[in-house]
């Protein structure tokens, strides 16, 4: 049966315009759809991941996936605008498990007159660790469940760099569900606190994340346009961004990813936006 549905899909591929006139939308994604989720041994079901608070691994990830990323983004605040750039790699070393390694760095740019002095120092900000354990993955019911865990050794900016070299640690523990709705219709919810220890002071700060996304999958394709809303409540205090978003494929293993952020309340943040370049290396469709 999966070689009848790879060579399908490989028609489909060499012959657009002809197979395309014979197979409406909702062929087009059972086939898509049966080839992610039955190609290989293991059951995964075909989700749409968010771009900005980005999962480790895929859900029900199959041992030996593994993905490359790169992070730009650009943050306008009221006195300085800052440069966000990632690199990450993860990788699956069992099936449904995802570890990732990640570095981030932020940038600052003094604005209105500031001055470098008065705005926060350029940083590596961490160095994160991740993993995730995808506990149910249920093909029936179109739904996939996990845990996971990201400790970041937050580092001092460059300015004081070494002194101390890790001046702080991030606890935080995550809970993702998700859910595709028919064929094209996807929905995750992504909670957790985060726990912030400050070593010299040694204070605590926590701030509980909700995550909830909605996207929609262009048909027979892993493009899709949707939206994230990432809401952080701590004492006193609630703050959500909304990021309109959108994932293409510029190659087989190569997708691109382009978001925007607007902030409900304007505190201290206004508009941003971030791309992300998601490269598989050994992927290919099959």
């Amino acid at each position: 049966m999966n070689k009848k549905i790879a060579f399908l899909l490989g028609m489909l591929w060499a012959f657009p315009f002809d197979v395309a006139a014979q197979l409406n939308d909702a062929e087009m994604d059972s086939l898509y759809i049966h080839q992610i989720n039955h190609l290989n041994k293991s059951i995964k079901v075909l989700h749409a991941e968010p771009l900005y608070i980005d999962l480790i691994r895929d859900l029900g990830a199959r041992k030996g996936e593994k993905e490359w990323n790169i992070g730009l983004g650009l943050t306008d605040n009221l006195k300085y605008d800052s440069y966000q750039a990632l690199i990450e790699y993860e990788w699956a070393p069992i099936d449904r498990l995802g570890l990732e390694v990640e570095l981030p760095f932020t940038f600052y740019s003094p604005l209105n007159g500031s001055t470098k002095e008065t705005i926060p120092s350029n940083r590596l900000n961490s160095i994160k660790l991740a993993t995730q354990w995808s506990f149910f993955v249920s093909d029936v019911m179109a739904t996939s469940l996990a845990v996971g865990y990201i400790n970041e050794f937050e580092l001092s900016d460059f300015r004081n760099f070494g002194g101390p070299f890790i001046k702080g640690n991030i606890y935080n523990p995550f809970f993702v569900a998700a859910k595709r709705w028919g064929n094209n219709f996807h929905t995750l919810i992504y909670t957790g606190p985060m726990i912030e220890q400050d070593f010299h002071t040694r204070a605590f700060h926590t701030v509980y994340d909700v995550n909830s996304n909605f996207h929609y999958m262009i048909p027979g394709t892993r493009n899709f346009i949707g939206i994230e809303f990432n809401k952080a409540l701590s004492f006193q205090d609630f703050d959500m961004t909304i990021r309109p978003q959108m994932r293409l494929g510029i190659a087989d293993n190569l997708l691109v990813g382009i978001v925007a952020g607007i902030p409900v309340e304007r505190e201290n943040q206004r508009f941003s936006s971030f791309v992300r370049l998601i490269w598989e290396p050994g992927h290919k469709s099959k």
